[in-house]
This record gives C-alpha cells, structure tokens and sequence, in this order.
C-alpha cells in the first residue's frame, strides 16, 4: 500500500492532515482534499464543537477511544492537525482506506 499524504508517524502514533467541512448535511469521512483527508460534520464551526465533531468521527472510524485523538494545530481552521495516540501510522492508513473503500462501494 502506497504511504498517504495526510498521514505520518509520530512516537506515540500518527499525525493526520484533515480538512474539514462544518456544518455539512451529513457527517463521515468523504475522501482526499489535496494532501488532506476531506471529513465533513454537521457542528458548526462554534465554541470549538465542529473540533469535537471531527476528533469523534476520525475515533470512530479508527475504532479507538475518542480520547486518543485530538486537534493540535488548525483549531480554528478548516485545515487541521489530528494527532492519533497509540495506533501506528500503517495502522490508521490501512483503517482509513478501509472507510473510503468501502464509501466508494457504497455510492457506486
């Protein structure tokens, strides 16, 4: 499997690159924006909800705890950093690809 743009490893798991987009019909992951993986989320971009929105999802889509993933740059950006504790960088690669996989068959 190719490396992904949007992810790197770091010592203690993996750096995301995410754009986002907030207060979107739906919520999910919906592909790659550049070098960034494209989330959208239904919270608006206010009192950082549209940052817990996203942490959610890309747990969610891992199948880790919420509180292993969290915003640590871009906070008040739609281009973020997400840092992913405790799951290797080919780990988070193979799950996300998994999720636009599986999208793509969904939609086609």
């Amino acid at each position: 499997m190719d490396p992904a743009p949007f992810v790197r490893a770091t010592e203690d798991g993996a750096t995301l690159d995410v754009f986002v987009q907030p207060r979107a019909a739906t919520e999910g992951i919906v592909g790659i924006h550049g070098r960034s993986l494209k989330v959208k989320v239904t919270a608006p971009p206010l009192e950082d909800r549209a940052n817990k929105a996203v942490e959610k999802l890309i747990a969610r889509a891992l199948g880790i705890a919420r509180s292993n993933v969290s915003v640590v740059a871009g906070s008040k950006s739609r281009s973020k950093q997400i840092a992913v504790r405790g799951m290797g960088a080919r780990a988070v690669q193979e799950a996300i690809g998994h999720v636009l996989r599986s999208r793509a068959h969904d939609s086609g």
